[in-house]
């Protein structure tokens, strides 16, 4: 199948290519690297031995994104493009809901200009909001309490009503835990621009002696150590479930499902585990809680494996390892 696979020089698109030329399929990265790197492309090819096309551009030209989807003779869209990060949401929301909701408009438009009817999104669990109760299934209600997380339930709520005015398309909402790790070969993971806004690759930069210490927001949260419990999931079992999404979609339907593991681990769970895989003890210290951040949150993953067929395989260990080996490698990330 011939993929079009927006935002795919990222982190999560990078494994997923990886793994999409693996099961066999043609693979057209549509990005405009204003947080990825070509590099990435690059050691995509170098680790699959295979190659894709790239395309430089952006979301929100329906008319280039028109031209890719028939020149490359598109079969399916995997939509990763959108900005992630959720206190710059907080400052820029229309940024994002330009960036984001305009941005899957516009793909939208393309798509149906060139037939083509499938597309596999990159939702959030942050749709759910503070969780009503754990662990968290596909029916918990919808809430978000800041804009990346709003733009990703407009995204999701859009791509429902567009089923129902075309019941022939066939539609994947893929609700994300905490993805983290790298591929096992070092050569292509997470790489954030300036600070880093999510836990592990902040304890990788600590680790490799390009942060002082760890700060951990919140010390006194209702949880087994006082700090806050996620659910963690490989990157490459995420990008493994984005191919299972797309056998999944045999026939018309629009469906929602969580990719998580189901297991819950406090910060200092991953801190203690990434102190293993490097050797050594890493410095942290305790801060005041962050606005917004919520005690606890993990995924019933159940859905995924009835829908599927899919569940994570790769644990804390794996995670914190291959984290380590890419920081090992790459100390500065894609930059040279």
């Amino acid at each position: 199948m011939n993929i079009l696979v927006t935002g795919g020089a990222g982190y999560i698109g990078s494994h997923t290519c990886v793994e999409l030329l693996k099961a066999g399929h043609e693979v057209i990265v549509f990005d405009n690297f204003c947080n990825s790197s070509p590099e990435s492309v690059k050691r995509v090819q170098q680790i699959t031995g295979k190659t894709l096309s790239l395309v430089k551009g952006d979301i929100r030209n329906r008319e280039q994104l028109e031209s890719v989807l028939r020149e490359f003779k598109c079969e399916a869209v995997i939509h990763f493009a959108g900005l992630k990060a959720v206190g710059e949401s907080v400052e820029q929301p229309l940024m994002y809901y330009d960036n984001n909701v305009v941005g899957t408009v516009r793909l939208l438009e393309a798509m149906q200009a060139t037939g083509v009817k499938t597309i596999v999104f990159s939702s959030s669990a942050t749709v759910y909001g503070d969780p009503q109760y754990l662990p968290l299934d596909e029916a918990h209600p919808l809430s978000a309490s800041n804009p990346y997380g709003r733009s990703k339930i407009v995204i999701e709520d859009m791509l429902r009503d567009y089923y129902r005015a075309h019941p022939d398309w066939k539609i994947a909402l893929l609700r994300y835990f905490n993805p983290v790790g790298a591929h096992e070969s070092g050569l292509i993971g997470e790489d954030p621009g300036g600070i880093p806004n999510n836990l592990m690759p902040f304890v990788a930069q600590v680790a490799i002696g390009r942060r002082e210490r760890l700060n951990i927001w919140g010390g006194d949260y209702p949880t087994p150590d006082g700090t806050g419990v996620r659910d963690f999931i490989h990157v490459v079992d995420l990008a493994r479930g984005h191919v299972a999404a797309l056998q999944a979609l045999d026939a018309p339907q629009c469906f929602a499902v969580n990719l998580g593991t189901g297991v819950g681990y406090s910060v200092l769970d991953v801190l203690k585990a990434y102190e293993k895989a490097c050797g050594k003890t890493l410095p942290y210290a305790i801060a005041e809680r962050r606005p917004g951040d919520i005690a606890s949150c993990y995924a019933n993953p159940a859905e995924a494996k009835r829908k599927l067929g899919w569940e994570a395989t790769l644990g804390l260990e794996a995670m914190c390892a291959d984290s380590w080996k890419w920081q090992q490698m790459n100390p500065n990330g894609f930059k040279a």
